[in-house]
């Protein structure tokens, strides 16, 4: 009987590390976590944006688990609550939520929201930088943003909020009170910046609505929120055309935003920001490196040919030039850049974010929100 009970005890102990070693494995040390037998269906990554899935099984286009679903990050204490089938999400869907222990799924692609303890979103070290942690930040804004409550998020103390070029406290606005689960996001994680940036579809009561968004970590905490809706009449240049926000969506399993691109057709940094800071500054003549299929979508309507009024100058800006990019963000990865701007030709002056995808030194897709703001970002 006693060497029944040493050799149960054992058993135990060597469980208890065995269950310790696999929860260590989501922490999120590397730029991309380790997933093992859960390869992504397309492109080695789920292909509606999520983090990559920590529990073993294959990915699908919504990021929903096949084997015990992406077990979220606890928001009371950090801890894993691996293995919860209610949390996965299809195509970009919205957020489950689950109980106090985080079995709640996230949004585009089936990762765990971000944990609430001391490690920050995704479950990094709360001083480095992980893909995982973007993508866990995006997906708690999003959470929280339906909700109508910002406590959840890790808000830095100074952290600053706009919406539509207005300073304002994060949770005060009309958009927030109203706002529904996300529909649809594309995402840029950039590692380098500590920044996502992230073009969606989101419900404003019974309305859909095209949201740009970019959010800047420092240490694992929230430090910069930029946001931009657009309404109805919002975007009243001579040329504008009416929000689209179905083809946003349509459009996104063509362009395959969240696939990653392959090694020998991957861009560098510099070739992103290089071609979205020749797009501003040159515009209309720095469109440059277009594939003939490249659609640009204005707030998801136009559907326009990505050189339609537009050509290539041989020449590189250097200052000043139609539009100064106030930020670039830059994921090689999925070969995706993002620039904030003021859109002015023409106009009094637009809030604009542009969102490009490129590979093979092509860019395939040019998107943007616009918004009529007198000339101002709020970030001045």
């Amino acid at each position: 009987m006693a060497r029944r009970s040493f050799t149960l005890g054992l058993f135990s102990f060597a469980l208890a590390l065995a269950l310790t070693a696999s929860l260590a494995g989501c922490g999120g040390g590397e730029n991309e976590p380790s997933n093992t037998a859960g390869k992504a269906a397309v492109g080695g990554q789920p292909s509606s944006g999520g983090a990559p899935n920590h529990s073993g099984g294959q990915v699908a286009n919504g990021g929903q688990s096949t084997t015990g679903g992406g077990g979220a990050l606890g928001r009371a204490g950090g801890t894993a609550a691996g293995g919860s089938s209610a949390g996965a999400s299809t195509s970009g869907g919205a957020p489950n939520r689950g109980g106090a222990g985080g079995a709640a799924g996230a949004t585009t692609g089936g990762a765990g929201a971000p944990a609430g303890g001391a490690s920050g979103a995704g479950g990094a070290p709360s001083g480095e930088c992980t893909r995982a942690l973007l993508d866990g930040i995006a997906d708690a804004y999003f959470t929280a943003l339906s909700a109508g409550d910002p406590a959840t998020l890790p808000l830095a103390t100074n952290v600053k909020f706009t919406e539509n070029a207005q300073v304002v406290q994060i949770g005060s606005t009309d958009f927030w009170k109203n706002a529904g689960d996300t529909k649809y996001s594309q995402r840029a994680l950039d590692t380098t910046a500590c920044s996502v940036a992230a073009q969606a579809v989101i419900p404003e009561g019974s309305t859909d609505r095209p949201v740009g968004l970019r959010i800047k970590v420092v240490a694992g905490k929230i430090t910069e929120i930029e946001t931009i809706v657009v309404r109805p009449g919002d975007y009243s240049a001579s040329f504008a055309v009416a929000s689209n926000t179905a083809a946003i969506i349509n459009i996104a399993p063509d362009i395959k935003w969240h696939d990653e691109v392959p090694q020998a057709q991957r861009p560098t940094r510099q070739q992103l920001s290089g071609w979205v800071d020749k797009y501003f500054r040159a515009f209309p003549s720095g469109v440059c490196s277009v594939t003939s299929a490249c659609r640009r979508l204005e707030n998801g309507g136009g559907n326009f040919s990505c050189g339609t009024g537009a050509s290539c100058s041989a020449n590189t800006p250097t200052t000043g030039g139609e539009f100064v990019p106030r930020v670039i963000v830059v994921d090689e990865l999925r070969g995706i850049a993002a620039g904030f701007t003021i859109f002015d030709y023409q106009t009094t002056g637009h809030l604009d974010m542009h969102m490009v995808k490129m590979s093979g030194g092509q860019v395939h897709a040019v998107h943007a929100i616009l918004r009529n703001t007198d000339g101002k970002s709020g970030w001045e």
